[in-house]
């Protein structure tokens, strides 16, 4: 009798289990979140035909990371609640102080539902009094084997495709900032961060875990830099573009410094009203009654 088939078996059945093992730990590490899923919700090809903004000054603003899409377990995130408050809070920080902004509402992720679109919005919108919300997403991969090394990551305005190495860990970070009334995308922020490390398999766990909140810690300080750039390109678009947006101003609020622009807007227009009524004035002194 030929036994070596027989022992064999187990041998492959090992074998097999063991790269089973290693293509789970060693093949590549997912965690994201989508802007597009939580405002789309299985429809990504249908978009709400978003109206003309009416922006109350000061603006009321929530900031708040999107919610996991459904069928991801509870803690697989990549990121714990601690953490994620801890990053929107320095992304707060970049509207604190703003003229035209009152208040900063940093919104636990747990008032967001998964998949739960502009509706959900109202409800943040009337339980923080916010008129204005910054969602943040994330894509965040990590290669840790000669696989399939790249990351596409579908965002608002297209799709980005990283190239990854060997222990690689590929972090996306975007900012989509909402009026949430008209459904209107003012401006967007992205961030990006790739960390190179190398690591045994003693120590990958670990490794992976600290170059994971490294990548999340460099996306999110480029996603703040390029957020202050956006929030001055927002201030030259609202003077530039005044169809695209309507400016007003809460009970009590002068205006003063408004988006560098609202209360220019005002004094030119007491100046236009003023030169027509002189206008009106030499009219009648020149062809009097």
């Amino acid at each position: 009798m030929n036994i070596k088939p027989l022992l064999s078996i187990p041998l492959v059945s090992a074998a097999l289990a063991l790269g089973g093992c290693f293509g789970l730990h060693l093949h590549r590490n997912t965690h994201a979140t989508s802007v597009m899923q939580f405002l789309y919700p299985g429809d990504a090809e249908h978009l709400d035909l978003p109206a003309v903004p009416v922006l109350r000054l000061p603006l009321r603003v929530g900031i708040a990371f999107v919610p996991n899409g459904r069928g991801f377990a509870a803690g697989a995130s990549g990121i714990t609640e601690a953490e994620k408050a801890a990053l929107l809070k320095r992304v707060a920080a970049q509207f604190r102080g703003l003229p035209y902004v009152k208040d900063i509402e940093v919104i636990p992720t747990s008032y967001l539902r998964p998949e739960g679109g502009f509706g959900n919005l109202d409800q943040v919108k009337a339980m923080f009094d916010v008129d204005v919300i910054a969602l943040v997403a994330y894509d965040q991969v990590q290669f840790t084997n000669q696989g399939v090394l790249s990351l596409a990551y579908w965002t608002i305005v297209g799709m980005y495709v990283v190239q990854g190495e060997k222990n690689d860990t590929q972090t996306l970070m975007e900012a989509a900032v909402y009026d949430i009334a008209s459904r209107k995308l003012l401006f967007r922020a992205p961030g990006s961060s790739q960390v190179k490390a190398s690591a045994t398999i003693v120590n990958l766990s670990e490794q992976l875990q600290a170059d994971s909140g490294r990548g999340f810690e460099e996306a999110n300080a480029q996603m703040i830099g390029n957020l202050k750039t956006e929030l001055d390109n927002f201030k030259v678009r609202i003077k530039e573009s005044p169809d695209q947006f309507k400016i007003e101003n809460r009970p009590g609020y002068a205006g003063a410094g408004a988006l560098d622009g609202g209360f220019a807007l005002a004094l030119a227009g007491i100046a236009l009203l003023a030169a027509g009524r002189r206008k009106l004035c030499k009219q009648a002194g020149a062809f009097p009654g």
